[in-house]
């Protein structure tokens, strides 16, 4: 057999493009066969453990358990490729290639076991499938029987939908009833055994074996105690080359710096403290919980003294535009500083906006909880939970309004910024005095402004106005009836008077005859008499007006 073996359109770990792969004495490589490859993985011959051979997405695969590297996959031979990369690993590393087969029964039950490289879940003696710990970021202990598994993101080689839409295999759950002696000695030496939840134990050796805890001596610099306002706690924070680690009593979190996605470095207006804020893309997860910003309490008076963990001339060759060797100085400032030289992303402090007692930001709640609210240069910010980032540039409008009308309710305002997606956040119980500066930013901004202050009076007065404006109308209709002055005017055909026999004309009429044949000083009598009745009349209608009227008898 020749000194090197080759197979074509081989993919490396799930890669979105195949490659070469060579097999040599010395070890083995691949390339890729894009435009722009990265560079060549190289696996050196004392690095190979075991070979195995089995089914997979692209034809049949290839998994290289190594000594430091974890497992490497290798994927899309061909069945007719199993003798001749057999011989070769064979011949070149002097290991047999071993055929594995999977469990095709589909159960969600089964064994979990934890290999030198993989968690392996077996279904009937069989791997249903595998885990890399290197594919691990974070696990957390749900209830007392269940565990979640968090699972890291390939940012490169991600595959991709025709919209750029990346669909990818985020967390895994799970359910680990019972318990499992605490000590396998105990259970070998036939001594009382003491036991644990089996879901504790499984977290346990997953977190160790994925080395998501702290690993001493590998991290840049590490930061011991630090508050945290979200997620609520104290953390230490260890800093890596391309990842950072916060453990917490409870939680461990594992997030990489290409995540981080903006900085901000804010003085909180207690004047006693200073606020780093981290926004993250995607979220740190909780269980259900998702946090998109990371917000860090200091102290305004606390200092930190640290020295970088990194040789000389490592130190120069990639950290000496970026970092400093040593820091002694204000803690935020420290902090900020090396997330900014390992991530790369720029930090984004207070701008010319000042409120009336001086400070970047204005105290306010949103809905139940209280906060600030920070007019920067390019962004509203509210902190400290919930954390809400509103780009200027996706801002449609902004309303000031009033709650009520109290003594105290004029005391202060509130402040609702639109955005263009639809969405509005009413920030409230703004300090009245802080309405004037926040006009000004919101003017200086181009930012269009409602005042809902000035459309209610301009309503009342609209209202006012249109009020006077009915009852001139009124008015008018009082002195033009329209139809009804014409109805009174109108003759009813069908009423036929007769004044003769018109007991009304008779009694009030003073003009209407007498039907009597009589016209002497009587009927004149009768007519003193009822004018000197005329106030008794009036007062007999008032009081009882359902009495029939009496009329004077006829002489």
């Amino acid at each position: 057999m020749s000194d090197m073996t080759q197979f074509d359109n081989i993919y490396f770990n799930q890669s979105a493009r195949p490659g070469r792969l060579r097999f040599a004495n010395s070890g083995l490589g691949w390339k890729s066969s894009s435009k722009n490859p990265s560079p060549p993985f190289l696996l050196p011959q004392s690095e190979v453990v075991s070979a195995n051979w089995s089914r997979a997405a692209k034809g049949y695969e290839c998994r290289v358990l190594t000594k430091d590297h974890g497992v490497v996959q290798f994927d899309g031979f061909d069945l007719d490729d199993f003798d001749r990369l057999k011989n070769t690993i064979k011949h070149h590393f002097d290991t047999v290639l071993e055929t594995k087969g999977h469990s095709i029964k589909g159960w969600n039950w089964g064994k979990c076991e934890f290999e030198r490289s993989e968690l392996v879940f077996n279904v009937s003696n069989r791997p249903a499938f595998e885990i890399p710990y290197s594919h691990v970021s974070n696990t957390n202990l749900v209830g007392k029987s269940e565990v979640a598994v968090e699972l890291s993101l390939d940012q490169e080689n991600a595959i991709r939908g025709p919209s750029g839409v990346r669909d990818e295999l985020v967390e895994m759950r799970f359910h680990i009833p019972g318990t499992v002696p605490k000590n396998e000695d105990d259970e070998a030496s036939g001594s009382e055994v003491e036991e644990q939840n089996a879901a504790a134990a499984f977290y346990d050796t997953l977190k160790e074996r994925a080395d998501i805890g702290f690993v001493a001596g590998e991290a840049i610099v590490s930061f011991s105690d630090i508050m945290f306002l979200t997620p609520r706690g104290r953390y230490d924070i260890d800093m890596f080359p391309s990842y950072l680690r916060l453990r917490g009593k409870t939680y461990d979190y594992k997030i990489q710096y290409t995540n981080i996605q903006k900085l901000f470095l804010l003085p909180k207006p207690d004047d006693l403290h200073n606020i780093l804020v981290i926004h993250l893309d995607p979220p740190l997860r909780q269980g259900q919980t998702r946090y998109s910003f990371l917000v860090i309490q200091f102290l305004k008076e606390e200092e930190i003294e640290v020295e970088l963990n990194l040789e000389d001339d490592e130190f120069e060759e990639k950290y000496a535009d970026k970092l400093q060797k040593n820091y002694d100085q204000a803690a935020h400032e420290v902090i900020g500083q090396v997330f900014r030289g390992l991530s790369g992303r720029k930090i984004t402090v207070p701008g010319s906006f000042v409120s009336v007692h001086g400070q970047a930001g204005v105290k306010c709640s949103l809905k139940a909880s209280e906060g600030y609210l920070y007019f920067l240069e390019k962004s509203f910010l509210f902190i400290p939970k919930p954390t809400v980032f509103m780009a200027l540039v996706d801002v449609l409008h902004v309303t000031f309004s009033r709650l009520g009308g109290s003594v105290s309710a004029s005391r202060t305002f509130d402040v609702t910024i639109a955005m263009r997606s639809g969405v509005s956040h009413q920030f409230a119980n703004i300090n009245r005095e802080e309405q004037s500066p926040i006009e000004q930013y919101l003017k200086s901004k181009g930012i269009k402004i409602k005042n809902d202050l000035v459309e209610d009076q301009s309503f009342l007065a609209a209202a006012l106005g249109s009020d006077s404006d009915d009852s001139d109308a009124n008015v008018v209709q009082r002195g033009d009836r329209g139809s009804a002055s014409e109805d009174e005017e109108s003759v009813d055909e069908d009423f036929q008077a007769d004044s003769e026999d018109s007991d009304v004309a008779e009694e009030y009429d003073e003009d209407a005859e007498s039907s009597g044949s009589e016209e002497g000083s009587e009927v004149n009598d009768d007519e003193e008499e009822e004018d000197g009745n005329d106030d008794d009349l009036v007062k007999d209608e008032e009081s009882e007006d359902d009495k029939p009227k009496k009329k004077k008898p006829k002489h």
